[in-house]
């Protein structure tokens, strides 16, 4: 008899992979069959909940290695010269929901945690530099007008327009996303950035403001093929119908192959007390800086080069958290990365339990010390030797606050406590950056594609009280794009009429 022979979930051998006990051949199932009962009640409970928000995405594992000298900025163990560190990178959709194409237009989650000696550090970003809106308390009504209606469970663009026009932050982002960029060719050609505005303590105690970008390697080689970055809107519709999980293939077989994936990491430095006066305000994710003040400095390179052995176990349970930040390391008054560092720990806890974080894929490589205890699920076990609570008079674990991470903002400038917008600065309008993208970076190409993105997206615009904001929107961003956009829509809205 072969020695793998099919066992219970407890090491039980089993009698048949395909019949029942039952009373007889033709007779009912009997109760008595654990295996069958145990079979059923595991497949009924394979799935969790799906991510809100980044619910259909891959990734895989690799390593991260250091090339350049940053430890003037920063005392991290991760980025002194010459340290590695295994890494894992997960990529998704933001709106769509598992199942949904890898190919529509949205954004995409580009999160990364690296499992390093001094406890896990996670990047959690996207493939844009900026975001829609810059306070947390609107997340749950912007990301409600890109999901589904309420009614007709169907995604509607009149709800996604409506926002963005009575939301001038979002210009910017929106511009990103009805580009080139709005839908990535592959994960491997998307850059990915962290987004906000972070800090970096070295060893001396000074503090520098830094931002996050990871470019990739390969950008170029799929330009060069196809001409620009990303799918051309129409060829993204098609894929979508070929394959939905087009992405997440490609991700796969790259790495099957031995084409393995790489991004070069640089960092914005902006000094401390800069960062109070800049013209741009900087802890305003709808924001970016300005490359030409504060030029990139190469840090190191990320390899992803191991796909995951078990796709539920390693990708869908990894859990990323803007929290989880290593000395050297540390926060800024962003209150869109405030919001954050609550709800992703508990949208965590909510679809995996409270005890996420003793899962083989989330779980540190360094040592843990604290009282947690209990709960759903718990297979760690509690310290025999260990006191129960803290403080204690048995050399339980202590903190150490000169290590803490979340104690980095205990001097930035306070005030009265209040309920009001970020504090503009000389460079901070809203259409600002938007303007310059189109205008100093989009070639003519480029324009005309963006010109095509948003008019075919405002086609399913029905309010038409709501189109003159919209055109108006893009005029704010440029008067040019939004006269084009106008005339486009307006001679297109036309001809359906007729029709």
């Amino acid at each position: 008899m072969a020695t793998n022979r099919t066992t219970d979930n407890f090491g039980i051998p089993v009698g048949s992979d395909v019949h029942s006990l039952t009373l007889g051949a033709d007779g009912p199932t009997l109760l008595q069959d654990y295996y069958l009962v145990e079979k059923l009640a595991q497949f009924d409970r394979e799935r969790v909940p799906e991510r809100v928000v980044h619910a259909k995405g891959g990734g895989a594992f690799g390593t991260f290695t250091v090339t350049g000298d940053v430890s003037k900025y920063t005392k991290a163990k991760v980025f002194q010269p010459g340290a590695e560190t295994e890494m894992l990178a997960r990529f998704s959709t933001v709106a769509g929901e598992q199942g949904s194409p890898d190919t529509w237009r949205d954004p995409r989650g580009f999160a990364l945690k690296f499992y390093t000696e001094e406890g896990n550090l996670d990047i959690v970003g996207n493939n844009t530099p900026i975001f829609f809106i810059r306070d947390a308390i609107q997340f749950p009504d912007f990301i409600h007008s890109q999901k589904r209606n309420s009614q007709s469970g169907l995604r509607d663009h009149n709800m996604q327009w409506d926002f963005w026009v009575n939301e001038p932050a979002s210009a910017h982002q929106v511009t990103y996303l009805m580009g080139d960029r709005g839908i990535p060719r592959s994960w491997r050609e998307m850059n990915g950035y962290a987004s906000h505005t972070f800090q970096w303590i070295n060893e001396a105690g000074e503090r520098f403001w830094v931002k996050y970008h990871f470019h990739s390697d390969q950008k170029q080689e799929f330009i060069d093929k196809y001409g620009h970055e990303g799918f051309a809107a129409d060829d993204a519709d098609e894929m979508a119908g070929i394959d939905a999980d087009f992405h997440r293939r490609d991700l796969f077989d790259a790495i099957k192959e031995g084409n393995f994936p790489s991004w070069t990491l640089s960092v914005q430095v902006i000094p401390y007390e800069e960062g109070f006066t800049y013209g741009t305000n900087i802890f305003d994710v709808t924001k970016t800086v300005s490359h030409k003040d504060y030029p990139l400095i190469e840090v190191g390179k990320m390899e992803l080069n191991r796909n995951p052995e078990d796709f539920f176990a390693q990708i869908e349970q990894a859990a990323f958290n803007p929290a989880s930040l290593v000395p050297g390391t540390g926060l800024s008054p962003d209150k869109m990365l405030m919001g954050r560092l609550f709800s992703y720990p508990d949208t965590h806890r909510h679809r995996i339990g409270p005890n996420y974080a003793q899962l083989p894929v989330n779980r540190p490589k360094s040592p843990k010390h604290n009282y947690s205890r209990d709960g759903q699920m718990r297979y760690e076990l509690y310290p025999a030797d260990q006191p129960e609570y803290a403080p204690n008079s048995y050399d339980g674990p202590r903190a150490d606050e000169s290590v803490a991470t979340d104690v980095n903002l205990v001097d930035v400038p306070q005030s009265d406590v209040v309920r009001a917008a970020q504090t503009l600065r000389e460079n901070d309008g809203d259409f600002n950056q938007a303007g310059d993208l189109v205008r100093n970076v989009l070639d003519d190409a480029a324009r005309d594609r963006l010109v095509h993105n948003i008019s075919g997206h405002v086609m399913g615009v029905w309010d038409k009280e709501l189109l003159p904001k919209v055109f108006q929107y893009w005029k704010n961003v440029d008067a040019e794009l939004g006269a084009r956009i106008e005339t486009v829509v307006t001679e297109a809205k036309k001809k359906q009429e007729q029709a």
